[in-house]
């Protein structure tokens, strides 16, 4: 770990908020921390550099910049750059390139789910009129 930073450590305000918490069920979002409550700080160290990051909570906040750290250290191992910055900016594009290949499976996954339940609706739907018809064919008989 460096001793001495050459630049100063960052500060992070909103390290738990995402825009896709505003879409959630009120159910899920009400579980979330509240991006208005007291601001906690973690300490963290990411690619030898020490940043003093606030947000509600300090473990994911720590989860998340452990994550950053390996890949970076992923993206330097297999380049020959000692810079920092492009590593910072090569270890974001992949990090970006996994999440839009997550967006792309949830989507996925969300739409075949809603096309599975609007086939057991229409056939739920179908079954129960036949089963008031049959009812009601008996009550006449």
């Amino acid at each position: 770990m460096n001793s001495t930073l050459e630049t100063p450590a960052q500060t992070y305000t909103e390290a738990t908020y995402h825009p896709a918490y505003d879409s959630l069920p009120a159910t899920v979002a009400s579980e979330l921390p509240s991006r208005y409550e007291e601001n906690l700080s973690a300490q963290v160290e990411i690619y030898d550099q020490i940043y003093n990051l606030r947000g509600v909570d300090p473990a994911y906040i720590t989860q998340l910049a452990t994550m950053v750290d390996q890949k970076m250290r992923a993206v330097s191992e297999q380049g020959n750059t000692v810079d920092s910055l492009r590593v910072a900016v090569l270890a974001a594009l992949n990090i970006a390139d996994e999440l839009t290949s997550l967006r792309e499976s949830y989507n996925q996954l969300a739409g075949a789910q809603q096309s599975s339940q609007d086939s057991l609706r229409t056939r739920a739907d179908s079954l129960s009129g036949m089963l008031d018809e049959l009812l009601s064919d008996r009550k006449a008989g």
